[in-house]
């Protein structure tokens, strides 16, 4: 193919190629000449020009295929438009020559379309160029088109389309022609020609004013004619030709267009009249219409009025928004008269009214639902609600004429019915569609709105009462506030009308629907309404005998209440359960012997009444089963079970009955088998088994009997097809924007629509799929589906002889009907063996004998060759299904083998279509089908059938069948890869376009093929890549495919290709691709379009968007028509699409696109997103007004920012959206989320707004968050106070977000504050709106939520500005006090727990920060006392605001405490085990009630952890000391303290402080007990610190403490708890708060033993301790048992915790203990802080024990000390320890230091360990396996010294460890580093000051000597540095001690020792100046010392100076040279000196 990429065509690699290769490779050189000719410079197009002409007409002699002629027309119009144009004429005269040809051979067709199409595009790309040649062109083509055949016409119009759109005004003198041409067309057999003829026809019009003005009637009537019969395409193409002129004749102005007098001008009324006349007369002029309505027949065919209905939608489309806003009232009353009684005809059957009905919604709700915004759309409620006001006055005035008996002609009041359901549709679906935004609409009273609705549900009409409740269920559903209000207005007039027959029903409807609507309101209703509507229905049960008139009436309005209240689920259902059962159980005979004087008894009235009753009860049955299957236990199925085989019994005896009383009793029989039959198809069949085959016998009666005469197979079948399959059939049956009034079509002209008075129970099932209402069948169809689906279940239960039977039974019966009945039986049968097969497949069942095969068989075959594609589609899936039940290979073999027979031998259409799709569905259900033969006969048998030219049918059945075997033969497929995809390749290239269902077939090989190749596709090999070019090629043809469906496959083929092959794709064609189907008119385009973005933004969003915005900027104007890509980019397009869009899945996929682009994206263009949002959200300020607020601060950004608003708001163009829905403004606030958190986690300078600004200067390309804070405060501003209560939350949301994240930001200008700062208005602003009393509980909740953070974040330091914001949550404070009672009544109870739950959360939050600040105030405060006196006044400005937090909370702290603990009695209650469930209060908790206690728990589980934290810290400020006086009297409505903990309040004893305090120590024990041992997976990290702190805040206090300690389980059940916590969370923080409560559990226990002890001491009197039991784990025998002790608990814990920082401590696995094989190591902050936690536990861990114990423990606390030590001693600069061996060395210091070691009973085993330790540490210096370590001498040595003078002296003076001590120090002392040195010196000072001689002194003897040594050396190495200086420093200060230590005698020689070297420093006046800074410092030091040794020691001093003269003389050159600097320096250069080198001292002093 390569060699194809060439400006000439490669003629020398052409001729080598076969035919089939030639046509590809030609279509890859034009493909490619194409993109050539753009981009080569003109000259050498020029110098080729020649070449290339004659290369492309040759070709056109050629007979190029389809798309081949299409792109030759294309290059060579694209090269005389860029090269010279001179020879364009011969070639137009030669493709004239071509079609005048008189050559009619079927080899010579495509040659002379190819001219035609030539033409077409030559005249299109050089219009007026070619002069007056078109003339003959034009007249040329129309005459060949009298003798051409389908193709030809869809061709020649085609290209006189583009005649027409390149020469515009110019070709006026052809006008006339092409429009008698295009007319004939327009009605043209073929339905592609009428396509083709529409779109001719449409560009005509621009030009032709004749259309839309002098034949517009004639242009109407001929679009009528082309309806009749037309599929989906046309019915598109002739509406858009027809609204189009329509609209244009509207609009048009005369004399505007040409001067002529033809033009009139056409109002708007006549055009609707001219619409009006197709929709209600159909094509046929006005007098056979009405030679028809004297007969009283005809009624138009649907089609025609389809197409009408859809051409009034393009029509109002094409006149806009604005135009409808200012027109909608004369168009609604137009619309609306469709279906008066004005035009009787339209509506003459109940058939015909629905259709009709479904045509005038699908108007209004496509033009009102997505042309008008918001605000018109409540302009059009209140429009359409004043035309139910004026019918309804119409129709009172009817009714109150005469008395009731004789009430007028019921034609009257039917007049207006069909009207008033349309208008209430509309109503509820406008509602709907507006949300919470209605509010307005609904408060508004001079609309009226729910009156109007409430009084039209009493209408005489059902269909009207019905539409009413729908209506309210929509306005329920979209505003949940009224849904209570609604529910208790309607059951009022239920109750108030009882005697009302229509009020009955109508309000019983109304409250049925509003039933179903709770489930899409999570806030509910009051639970106490299930009670009311259980008591109501039963009472109209119970009354229904009492009045003739209202029996049935009553009996359904019973059961319907019934049966909608099962849908609330088990929590309502559960308590009137058994009235429920009592009901059902009475509705029926007991016994057949009841049943027969029943029989006996009735009259046909009764039997109507009974029917309708335990019909109801049915569905009420049916309702319980399938929404609270949990209380279907075994119980309730015995209780359920009586009544069912009467039921049956009856069943098989209405056939008699209703011969007995004639036809009133069939709808009600019928609705009663229909109903018995959906319960059972619910319940186990177990349950009715013993009925079973009587069962059986009715539904075969039922499936064959005489009463249905249609067959309706398009409600039936397609649920038993495989999806796939049914693209075989029409795109009808695919989802199309059209499919609410297409689905009439599908059904046949004499099937009825679905709609909702077929079936009143309806009204509270279906879900709302998008806003439609739920159209239940006809029952008669409703019975057959029921009746299907049933057979398959009892079939599969019954006994095989049975089951044979009833087959061959309905085999016969299909036998012996006639003609069409024989269809219909057929196709019920056929439907209900499929279910039967489905059945018994999906539940792994099996068929039973081999006699039953040959009846399915027979009854397969016959349906697989019937007439019906859907039957056979069916027939196939159940071959393959029947093969996958038997699972036997020679029987599918067998099965093939038919087929393969069938498929040599027929040539009719049916049986080679229906065998070819059998082949494939066999593979599907089974694979590869076995051996690889069976595989290549299929193939072979479909590649010729898909080459059939004479039928395309048969090539699409088989293609399609292809598609099926390429996928489930996986990789046994690749043999056939190549040969498949060059027939797919030729078929592409020459299969007509007429033919679109080929080419969809062929699409979906493709896709079967790349999808098998996969990641193969990647490759390099020459066969791949061969493989690859075909792929794309093939994608490139149906590209270029004019048919829909065809672009939809292209685009998801190449998705699969970027998905395995991204490289070989070319994204930028793609994403044009995608860009220009954005806004297409098809739905599935569109959603392949959505599907393919979404993958492909995954890898490369940047590069899409890229592409998408150059595109837009270089292409024509005619690309993107809705789109506007220049302006706002591929992402404001997609926020477009998705305001407009309503279909479900596609609005996910664009959220999903949108998401991944914001994720890659959103931070590189961050201005650019956060602008696409603002101008989406601003449109929420249209409602609300903005100004208000935002003036109070930052003016001029304000000025500057309301500018650009107003800006934005004149110029429509540069908002992406004008006037976005509700939905798509809570996602643009989602986006915002999305951002900031994309921001997170990316660069810090996004929370910065120093270095923000900083980079901004730098590079202005630089975007940050943190600069566009005003547009996201705006953002939530804007959203949480509009109308939209979802984008009151998502705004409230996003300002959470923005106040966590840009809290602690601060402000360059102004130090001290943070740049939240300024915007505090706007944030109370936005909060206040949320604390109204008529705002939902989960706004509040969500806005308590802010305010807590606001409050928390501490952006607000002024109390004045706080209170603000605080006063909101005091104001809801108030508001719950009153308890759940007095909370808001409209919502389930569970609203309320949780609006009480948020406000007190908010207050635990502020009350925790509250209590924080105000703690690490008091820490600063005390520092600030100790450095300075002086700032005592700043640090009391300081803290006043903070403790002021504190203090506004302190005035609430009473109630909140209450209320805290209530709350937490509450969730204890609630997570108690069910088992426990008879203990819990009947009446529920504080804040709950028993009923709705499943849906308070998520409330209680979302807050329960903040307000426990909060209520341990109010408990831990009181102190546990007090009780609160009035405990019992709180001013909430039931007392809530926990002293009613499992008791009734009424008869509690007083309890006593201590009691009470027992129990609240319990209480928030227990709760963090149970959580933290049983952490789950979703458990917040949040309420696992919270839980950690709270006990941390418990454990403060001593009084806790003392129940903890002396309660020696408790305290190892909370040990192992924590153990486990630290075990399973990996949080450093959370290990931390567990190691502080493990900390605080051992302090505990130690009080508790000192206790112990003090108080045996005092109890005995003994002054002797011996005679003193012994206290603390381990007694008198040292045993710690795991499980009971605390002691061992915590080793484990510890353990834990260091093994998993330092595993090399554990000596498994370093396999020797003690033994160190690696390098000491720095660990991370949070290590360090992890690891001395748990040492500082440790080293406390013995004075928990006995003396015994102690011993016990010690071996292991020492080892992990040591150990730490060992792994952590790393030389860090400057001689520092690391922060473990700090930490170590701390702990180590705590067990030297341990009374233990010196108790009498453990002396002597402490002494033997602690030398063993010492040991240990000196055996580190020791070479591991002869290699030297590295490690760190200071750490080493400092413990040793730790030793030395912590322990008693017998550990350490033990003459080998004392050898082996001063051994390490002498080695030391020697080593050459400075820092090393002065530390050892420092050690050795304090060992040398150690008071007891046996411990000093042999280090004084083996050290001193060598001390002095080294110092005296420093004459001759003067030190270079500070260090060096320091260490000779050191040296002296060691030395000096000596000298005060040294008893009298010898202290002489020491002095004589010190005083010559101090001189040796000293320098005399001349060198002093000149010598370095070390030797002047040097000089000081010694000359400072010497002043002070020469008064100190004074006889010394004298004797020395006198014996040496040199020495004295020296001193006091020294003396007088620096007398000056003395005064000055002297001070300062020795006090700060040492203290600034000792930076190595530690922190903590461990001597």
């Amino acid at each position: 193919m390569e060699l194809a990429h060439s400006l000439l065509l490669n003629e020398e690699a052409y001729n080598q190629l076969g035919e089939v290769q030639k046509a590809e490779f030609v279509f890859e050189w034009l493909k490619f000449l194409e993109k050539l000719l753009l981009a080569t410079n003109k000259a050498d197009i020029k110098e080729k020009q020649k070449s290339i002409v004659e290369q492309l007409i040759s070709l056109l002699n050629s007979s190029p295929g389809p798309p081949t002629r299409k792109l030759l027309a294309e290059n060579l119009a694209v090269l005389y438009s860029i090269g010279d144009t001179f020879s364009v004429y011969q070639t137009i005269d030669k493709c004239n020559e071509l079609i005048r040809s008189k050559d009619d051979s079927p080899s010579y067709l495509p040659t002379k379309l190819a001219a035609v199409v030539c033409l077409g595009s030559l005249y299109k790309k050089l219009g007026r160029l070619l002069g007056n040649t078109f003339i003959d062109t034009v007249g040329n083509i129309l005459k060949a088109m009298k003798s051409a055949e389908s193709q030809g016409r869809y061709e020649i119009m085609l290209s006189l389309q583009n005649i027409l759109n390149g020469l515009g005004a110019a070709a006026a003198p052809c006008h006339r022609d092409i429009y008698k041409a295009a007319r004939s067309c327009l009605t043209d057999r073929s339905m592609a020609v009428r396509c083709a003829a529409a779109k001719c026809l449409l560009e005509l019009q621009n030009e032709a004013s004749f259309m839309w003005s002098t034949d517009m009637d004639s242009v109407a009537t001929l679009c009528f004619k082309s309806f009749e019969g037309s599929n989906y395409d046309v019915r598109i193409a002739v509406s858009k030709l027809l609204g189009t002129v329509l609209a244009r004749a509207v609009i048009s102005k005369p004399g505007t267009a040409t001067s002529r007098q033809n033009i009139r001008k056409v109002s708007l009324e006549e055009a609707m009249e001219l619409l009006g006349t197709g929709f209600l007369r159909g094509s046929s002029g006005f007098l056979r219409a009405s030679g028809d309505m004297l007969k009283g027949t005809s009624s138009v065919s649907r089609d025609v009025r389809v197409g009408v209905t859809q051409a009034y939608v393009v029509f109002i489309s094409t006149l806009g928004g604005r135009w409808l806003e200012r027109n909608f009232s004369t168009l609604l009353s137009h619309i609306l008269s469709l279906v008066s009684q004005s035009h009787p005809k339209a509506i003459q059957t109940q058939m015909d009214a629905i259709c009709c009905r479904r045509c005038v919604s699908f108007i209004l709700r496509t033009t009102i639902g997505s042309l008008l915004g918001e605000k018109a759309q409540i302009a059009a409620a209140k429009d359409i609600c004043q035309v139910i006001w004026k019918l309804k006055k119409t129709i009172d005035a009817v009714m109150s004429e005469g008395n009731l008996e004789t009430r007028p002609g019921s034609t009257d009041v039917a007049a207006s019915q069909h009207v008033l359901v349309c208008a209430l549709q509309e109503l509820g679906n406008l509602i709907y569609g507006l949300g919470t935004t209605a509010a307005p609409l609904l408060q508004d009273s001079s609309a009226g709105i729910l009156d109007n609705v409430i009084s039209v549900i009493v209408h005489p009409s059902i269909s009207v009462r019905l539409a009413a409740a729908w209506c309210l269920h929509c306005i329920a559903v979209a505003l949940p506030s009224y849904l209570t209000p609604l529910l208790d207005r309607c059951l009022e007039r239920l109750t108030v009308l009882k005697s009302s027959p229509e009020a009955v029903t109508g309000f019983s409807f109304a409250v049925a629907t509003l039933l179903g609507a709770v489930k899409y309101c999570p806030l509910g209703i009051p639970h106490g309404k299930g009670k009311i509507i259980v008591m109501l229905a039963e009472d109209l049960l119970c009354s229904a005998a009492q009045n003739s008139r209202l029996s049935l009436q009553r009996t359904q309005a019973g059961w319907l209440l019934i049966a909608a209240l099962m849908t609330l689920g088990s929590a309502f259902v559960h308590h009137h359960l058994p009235r429920v059962l009592r009901l059902w159980k009475c509705v029926f005979p007991l016994s057949p012997k009841d049943l027969e004087t029943e029989r006996s008894r009735g009259d046909s009235f009764t039997w109507q009444v009974t029917l309708e009753g335990r019909a109801g009860a049915f569905c009420a049955i049916k309702s319980f089963v399938s929404h609270c299957n949990d209380l279907l236990t075994d119980e309730v199925i015995q209780r359920l079970l009586p009544p069912l085989p009467c039921a049956v019994d009856l069943l098989t005896q209405l056939s008699s009955i209703q011969k007995t009383y004639g036809s009133p009793l069939k709808t009600p029989s019928v609705i009663y088998k229909q109903r018995l039959y959906e319960l059972l198809a619910l319940l186990p069949p177990e349950i009715y088994a013993g009925s079973l085959c009587v069962i059986l016998k009715e539904l075969a009666a039922d499936l064959t009997s005489s009463d249905t005469q249609m067959a309706a197979s398009t409600f039936l079948l397609p649920p038993l097809c495989h999806q796939d399959d049914l693209l075989l059939l029409s795109p009808l049956l695919q989802d199309t924007d059209h499919r609410f009034i297409e689905e009439q079509l599908l059904l046949g002209n004499g099937v009825a629509c679905g709609s909702l008075e077929y079936d009143p129970f309806s009204v509270y099932e279906h879900g709302i799929e998008g806003d439609s209402v739920p159209k239940p069948l006809p029952p008669m169809f409703s019975l057959i589906s029921s009746a299907a689906r049933l057979f398959g279940i009892v079939c599969a239960h019954v006994a095989e002889s049975q089951r044979l039977l009833v087959l061959e039974q309905l085999l016969d019966n299909i036998k012996h009907t006639k003609a069409s009945r024989q269809q219909v039986v057929q196709l019920h049968v056929m439907a209900a063996f499929s279910n039967f097969l489905k059945y018994v497949a999906n539940s792994k069942g099996n068929l039973g004998s081999e006699e039953i095969r040959r009846p399915a068989l027979t009854l397969l075959m016959g349906a697989l060759e019937s007439t019906n594609p859907l039957m056979r589609c069916t027939a196939a899936e159940g071959l393959a299904r029947l093969a996958q039940v038997i699972g036997d290979g020679s029987f599918t073999a067998g099965l093939a083998q038919v087929s393969f027979e069938k498929l040599k031998s027929a040539r009719d259409v049916v049986t080679r279509t229906g065998h070819s799709l059998a082949l494939g569905s066999l593979h599907r259900y089974l694979g590869g089908v076995g051996s690889s033969q069976h595989l290549n006969a299929c193939i072979g048998i479909l590649y010729t059938l898909s080459q059939d030219g004479t039928s395309p049918d048969v090539r699409t059945w088989a293609l399609h069948s292809l598609s099926l075997i390429i996928d489930s033969a996986g990789p046994l497929y690749h043999l056939h890869v190549e040969s498949t995809l060059s027939l797919i390749l030729m078929l592409l290239l020459t299969v007509p376009p007429t033919h679109a269902e080929v080419h969809q077939s062929l699409g979906r090989c493709l896709n079967a093929l790349i999808t098998t190749l996969g990641p193969e596709l990647q490759g390099s090999s020459t066969a791949i890549s061969t493989l690859r070019t075909s792929c794309l090629l093939g994608c490139a043809i149906m590209q270029d495919n004019p048919d829909c469906l065809v672009q939809a496959q292209a685009i998801s083929c190449l998705q699969q290709l970027h998905m395995f092959a991204p490289r070989y794709v070319n994204l930028s064609s793609l994403v044009s691709c995608l860009c220009v189907n954005l806004c297409s008119s098809y739905l599935f385009l569109r959603r392949a379009v959505l599907a393919c973005l979404r993958q492909i933004v995954q890898r490369e969003a940047a590069e899409v968007s890229e592409h998408a915005v150059v595109l837009a900027k270089d292409s024509r104007e005619d690309l993107i028509p809705d789109a506007n890509i220049r302006e706002v980019g591929l992402e404001g397009a997609l926020l477009n699409l998705l305001d407009k869009e309503s279909d479900q899945r596609l609005c996910q996929d664009i959220k999903e696109t949108l998401n991944h682009m914001i994720t890659s994206m959103a931070v590189g263009k961050l201005s650019f997103w956060l602008k696409l949002c603002k101008d989406v959200l601003a449109s929420s300020a249209d409602f609300t007004t903005v100004a208000s607020v935002d003036t109070t601060q930052d003016d001029e950004i304000d000025k500057e920012d309301d500018a650009s608003v107003l800006t934005c708001r004149n110029d429509e163009k540069c908002r992406p959206i004008t006037n976005p829905r509700w939905a798509t403004r809570v996602f643009a606030a989602e986006c915002v989320c999305k951002i900031i958190s994309q921001c997170e986690n990316s660069d810090s300078a996004h929370f910065d707004i120093a270095l923000a600004q900083e980079m901004k200067e730098r590079d202005s390309r630089n975007d940050f968050l943190v600069l566009h804070l005003a547009d996201l405060i705006r953002m939530a501003f804007m959203a949480a106070t509009d109308h939209s209560d979802q984008l009151r939350l998502s705004g409230l949301q996003t300002l959470l977000v923005v106040v966590r994240q840009f809290a602690t930001i601060p402000e360059p200008e102004f130090p001290g504050h943070v740049i939240l700062e300024q915007y505090q208005a706007n944030v109370g602003a936005a909060l206040r709106p949320a604390f109204t009393s008529d705002t939902p509980p989960d706004v509040t909740a969500k806005a308590c939520q802010v305010c807590s953070a606001w409050i928390a974040s501490g952006v607000v330091s002024d109390l004045n500005d706080l209170r603000r914001v605080h006063q909101l949550l005091v104001s809801s404070l108030t508001k719950i006090q009153a308890g759940k009672e007095a909370l808001s009544q409209l919502y389930n109870e569970s609203a309320s727990t949780m609006e009480i739950l948020a406000v007190l959360k908010a207050w635990a939050e502020v009350y925790i920060i509250a209590v924080e600040r105000q703690k690490k105030q008091t820490e600063k405060q005390k520092q600030t006392m100790k450095i300075v006196g002086s700032m005592e006044e700043n640090a009391r400005d300081v803290s006043s605001s903070m403790d002021g937090l504190l203090d506004l909370v302190q005035t609430d702290l009473g109630t909140l405490s209450k209320l805290w603990l209530a709350a937490l009695q509450d969730f204890a209650l609630l997570t108690l085990p069910s088992e426990f469930a008879s203990q819990l209060p009947l009446e529920g908790g504080a804040f709950y009630t028993a009923e709705t206690s499943e849906n308070a728990k998520p409330h209680y589980h979302n807050s329960w952890a903040l307000i426990l934290h909060a209520t341990a810290l109010w408990l831990t400020s009181t102190g546990f000391i007090v009780a609160d006086p009035d405990e019992g009297a709180t001013n909430l409505s039931r007392p809530v303290t926990p002293t009613t903990m499992c008791q009734s309040s009424s008869g509690a004893s007083v309890k006593s402080p201590e009691d009470v305090y027992t129990d609240r120590f319990h209480l928030i024990l227990g709760i963090s007990v149970e959580f933290l041992c049983s952490l789950r997976s979703d458990a917040t990290m949040e309420s696992i610190t919270a839980c950690l702190h709270a006990l941390q805040a418990l454990l403060d206090v001593p009084w806790p403490r003392s129940k903890i300690g002396s309660d020696q389980d408790l305290g190892v059940e909370l040990l192992n708890v924590l153990h486990r916590v630290i075990l399973t969370r990996e949080s450093p923080s959370i290990q931390l708060a567990s190691l502080e409560v493990v900390r605080q559990i051992i302090y505990a226990a130690q009080e508790h033993i000192k206790e112990k002890r003090r108080s045996a001491e005092v109890d005995d009197g003994a002054a002797e301790k011996e005679t003193l039991p012994e206290f603390g784990e381990g007694k008198d025998t040292g045993g710690l048992v795991p499980g009971r002790s605390l002691v061992f608990a915590t080793l484990e814990l510890c353990v834990c915790i260091l093994v998993r920082q330092l595993p090399e401590l554990n000596p498994k696995l370093t396999g020797s203990p003690g033994v160190k094989t690696t390098k000491a190591q720095i660990l991370s902050d949070d290590g360090n802080k992890l690891v001395s936690a748990a040492l500082a536990i440790l080293s406390e861990l013995p004075g928990v024990c006995s003396p015994e114990g102690s011993i016990s423990v010690l071996p292991t606390i020492l080892y992990l000390i040591i150990g730490v030590l060992r792994e952590t001693a790393v030389r860090l600069p400057g001689g520092q320890l690391s922060y473990t061996v700090g930490a170590a060395l701390q702990a180590l210091k705590g067990i030297l230091a341990s009374p233990l070691a010196r108790a009498e009973k453990s002396h002597t085993a402490w002494t033997d360990l602690l030398r063993s330790a010492l040991t240990t540490i000196l055996d580190c210096w020791d070479p591991v396996d002869g290699t030297q370590q590295e490690f760190d001498e200071i750490s080493l040595l400092t413990a040793i010294t730790v030793f030395i003078l912590s322990t008693s002296p017998e550990v350490t003076t033990i003459q080998c460890l004392q050898e082996r001590c001063i051994q390490k120090f002498k080695a030391t002392l020697e080593l050459k580093d400075p820092v090393v040195q002065i530390k050892c010196y420092q050690l050795l000072l304090s060992i040398f000051q150690y008071p007891n001689p046996a411990v000093s002194y042999p280090y004084i003897h083996s050290l001193a000597s060598s001390i002095v040594r080294k110092l005296q050396e420093t004459d001759k190495v003067k030190p270079e540095d500070a260090a060096e200086l320091q260490v000779i420093q050191e040296g002296i200060k060691v030395l000096e001690a000596l000298v005060a230590i040294a008893e009298e005698q010898h202290r002489a020689h020491l002095v004589a020792g010190i005083l010559p070297i101090l001189i040796s420093f000293l320098l005399d006046e001349n060198t002093l100046s000149s010598a370095p800074t070390t030797m002047r410092n040097l000089h000081d030091f010694a000359l400072q010392n010497l002043m002070q040794i020469g008064p100190q020691y004074s006889s010394i001093f004298k004797n020395i100076m006198a014996s040496s003269p040199t020495m004295k003389a020296r001193l006091e050159a020294a003396i007088k040279g620096n007398q000056e600097n003395i005064k000055i320096k002297t001070t300062p250069k020795h006090i700060t000196k040492p203290g600034k080198n000792s930076s190595i001292q530690l922190k903590t002093n461990f001597f």
